[in-house]
């Protein structure tokens, strides 16, 4: 079966950092593509980045230049960096696994249990 195991998160404040890490298993990772999502409580889960099998990366608008996502395929485990960090970017992150269409970023029904990021002001 497909586990997804998160870490990284905690608290920080304005400005800092943290590396999210995603430890994945039950696929063949390096044939899949790989996603970072995010949800705020009362909020719809949105999709924060995403990294093909190619290494190829995509963000939203609103974490582009501050958030790095990578994948380790040797470990099955893919990253988000997470810079510069604003309160608006509290929330419980998720990582995904999923495939595309074209740039199109579809994420399959796996997720693990989260991590949540606090950034105080």
């Amino acid at each position: 079966q497909v586990q997804l195991v998160e870490s990284g998160g905690g608290l920080v404040q304005a400005g800092g950092s943290l590396r999210l890490s995603c430890a994945a298993s039950g696929i063949i990772f390096r044939l899949n593509g790989m996603a970072w999502y995010r949800q705020a409580p009362g909020k719809q889960r949105e999709l924060v980045a995403s990294i093909t099998s190619g290494f190829r990366t995509n963000y939203a608008d609103s974490v582009k230049g501050r958030f790095t996502i990578s994948r380790d395929n040797a470990k099955n485990t893919v990253y988000l960096q997470t810079d510069s960090l604003k309160p608006e970017d509290t929330a419980v992150y998720y990582c995904n696994v999923g495939g595309y269409r074209g740039s199109i970023y579809y994420p399959y029904d796996y997720w693990g249990q989260g991590t949540q990021v606090t950034v105080s002001s």
